[in-house]
C-alpha cells in the first residue's frame, strides 16, 4: 500500500504564504488521484483540493478556490499545496489522501491511503 508523507507546515501570518509537499512511496503514483484534506480542531475532516492523475483536472473547495493551488509532479511522486492568502480560519491539520483512481475525487472515503498530517497555523 502506498505511503504518504506531508512536510511545509508551520506557523504564518494571515495574509502570508506555505507550500504543502507530499511524497508518495509508490512507483505507481500516476495510477492515483490525490486530495488534501483538513481537519481543525473540534470539527470534522473536510476536503480542501483534488487533482486526477495527470494532473490537468483539479477541484477546490469553495473555501479556498482562488487561494489554494493543488499540483502534482508524477516523476517525483510529490503532491504540492500552496497556499496563499492564508486566514486565520485555515488553522487545521493538513492530509494528504491517495486515491486509486485517476480521476479526481472529492470525498474522504474514496480515498485508499493518508498521510500523518502537518499543522498549519496561521495568526491575525
Amino acid at each position: 500500500q502506498v505511503q504518504l508523507q506531508e512536510s511545509g507546515g508551520g506557523m504564518v501570518q494571515a495574509g502570508g504564504s506555505l507550500r504543502l509537499s507530499c511524497a508518495a512511496s509508490t512507483r505507481t503514483f500516476r495510477r492515483y488521484a490525490m486530495g488534501w484534506f483538513r481537519q481543525a480542531p473540534g470539527k470534522e475532516r473536510e476536503f480542501v483540493a483534488t487533482i486526477n492523475w495527470s494532473g490537468d483536472t483539479t477541484n477546490y473547495a469553495d473555501s479556498v478556490k482562488g487561494r489554494f493551488t493543488i499540483s502534482r509532479d508524477n516523476a517525483e511522486s510529490t503532491v504540492y499545496l500552496q497556499m496563499d492568502s492564508l486566514k486565520p480560519e485555515d488553522t487545521a491539520v493538513y492530509y494528504c489522501a491517495a486515491s486509486y483512481s485517476t480521476s479526481a475525487r472529492a470525498r474522504a472515503y474514496e480515498y485508499d491511503a493518508w498521510g500523518q498530517g502537518t499543522q498549519v497555523t496561521v495568526s491575525s
